[in-house]
């Protein structure tokens, strides 16, 4: 039997943000069990870094607060009391940001191996990241 459960889509939204709710689930899933082994290495890197890095937060910060039970909302208000709050227009600069990330650009050819060592070569819809997080967790 499989104790391991997906984290939220990448895709999914809060206050107009994409990937906040999912790198908040992961946090959730770890300290629970819940969080398959092959997540562990990169959380608080990859698209986790980045998401603190534009809201000017500390990971690890960021990690205690939602490990101590508070809500995605709160720990965002928290992010733009204590880091930033992006501008309208860095939301969307942002959210194309994320959503295109390894689609015809410095992240192609890393795309294309993940999709190899999984056997999705043939997997055309798979075409950024976003779209191998949902493949890979079972929603695509």
């Amino acid at each position: 039997m499989n104790d391991y459960l997906p984290p939220a889509s990448p895709r999914e939204e809060i206050e107009g943000m994409v990937y906040f709710i999912r790198m908040c689930s992961k946090i959730r899933l770890q300290a629970s069990g819940e969080l398959h082994p092959d997540f562990h290495p990169n959380l608080g890197r990859a698209m986790d870094l980045w998401t603190c890095q534009l809201l000017q937060v500390e990971y690890e910060t960021l990690k205690q607060l939602v490990v101590d039970g508070a809500s995605d909302r709160d720990v965002l208000q928290w992010c733009w009391e204590t880091g930033k709050r992006p501008s309208e227009h860095e939301l969307e600069w942002w959210n194309s940001y994320m959503r295109n990330r390894g689609f015809r650009d410095d992240l192609s050819d890393k795309l294309q191996f993940r999709k190899e060592e999984a056997g999705w070569l043939d997997r055309d819809e798979i075409q950024s990241f976003f779209d191998y997080l949902d493949a890979d967790d079972g929603r695509l």
